[in-house]
């Protein structure tokens, strides 16, 4: 099994998360966070005054899959968490850790049962 983690724009998650349901990957947790990554920080203007943002809220999809759906599943999320047809600074990140052990709590289910 293996946990992937993905950080997207805000303005993508919807789509990722319908896209994800459509391919069979209904479970999912999603969190709001704030980072910066090549897009580094900004100045935004306020009533005239100049300040600094250092960092850039982002959004983390997180859902644990079976090993052999994993490229499945960053395809889908690469696809729908792109902007525009080649891309944008700042479009996200996907990651992929392994899970040694995955329990249900409802039933005690173990491994891919579970997911």
């Amino acid at each position: 099994m293996k946990l992937i983690t993905a950080i997207i724009k805000p303005i993508r998650v919807e789509t990722v998360s319908k896209e994800l349901e459509k391919a069979g990957f209904t479970g999912l947790s999603v969190s709001e966070m704030q980072g910066r990554g090549a897009q580094a920080g900004r100045m935004e203007y306020y009533r005239g005054q100049a300040f600094a943002v250092e960092f850039r809220t982002k959004m983390c999809i997180e859902l644990l899959v079976a090993e052999k759906d994993v490229d499945k599943a960053i395809d889908v999320i690469v696809a729908n968490a792109r902007t525009g047809d080649a891309g944008a600074i700042g479009d996200g990140k996907v990651w992929v850790t392994p899970v040694e052990r995955v329990v249900r709590v409802r039933t005690g289910e173990e491994g891919e049962a579970a997911i």
